[in-house]
């Protein structure tokens, strides 16, 4: 069985499913590929199971600055290839971005990178996953399931993206 919640963040309600063994899905507000829901179960009122509760926390502690690495139990669900690259982007360090070509190249497979891409948008734990953490060969953000403005948000608290202009001070007041 899995359960599921929903929650608020600075990027939109993030949706967190988990079965008896780890965390499966995180959605965004706006999914490139949603999870297909039959059979979950939504955790009604504070019936959250406590994988779920420690999954909505740590979240909230990386949104807050509180955190830069995670530790759940994860059960993604894909092929042997997919998960061979999720696991790799666990490995991509905070605050940094890799290219699609870097990711190729970690898991031993160069010539992949459309496939690398490929598995990479078709991640199903982003943020604990850090999917958002591969750019494209000219640094550009390119790709992802959950919208690039997220993509862009998520970059810029780790740091790995300048602030935007309105998060700036205005230098010339002063």
């Amino acid at each position: 069985m899995i359960v599921f919640d929903q929650f608020d963040t600075p990027i939109g309600v993030l949706t967190i499913a988990a079965d008896a063994h780890g965390l499966r899905h995180i959605g965004f507000p706006r999914d490139k590929y949603p999870a297909d829901r039959t059979g979950w179960r939504q955790c009604a009122g504070g019936d959250t199971s406590p994988l779920l509760r420690n999954a909505r926390q740590q979240l909230q502690d990386y949104f807050s600055g509180e955190r830069s690495a995670f530790d759940l139990p994860l059960t993604p669900q894909g092929t042997v290839f997919q998960l061979e690259v999720w696991r790799m982007l666990a490995q991509i360090p905070y605050g940094q971005t890799w290219t699609y070509r870097d990711l190729a190249h970690a898991i031993g497979k160069p010539a992949a990178v459309r496939a690398v891409g490929a598995a990479n948008g078709r991640n199903p734990l982003p943020i604990v996953l850090p999917c958002h953490r591969v750019i494209g060969a000219d640094g550009g953000l390119t790709g992802f399931g959950g919208g690039l403005d997220i993509k862009a948000a998520l970059l810029r608290l780790e740091g790995a993206l300048p602030k935007t202009e309105a998060d700036m001070p205005d230098l010339f007041s002063q």
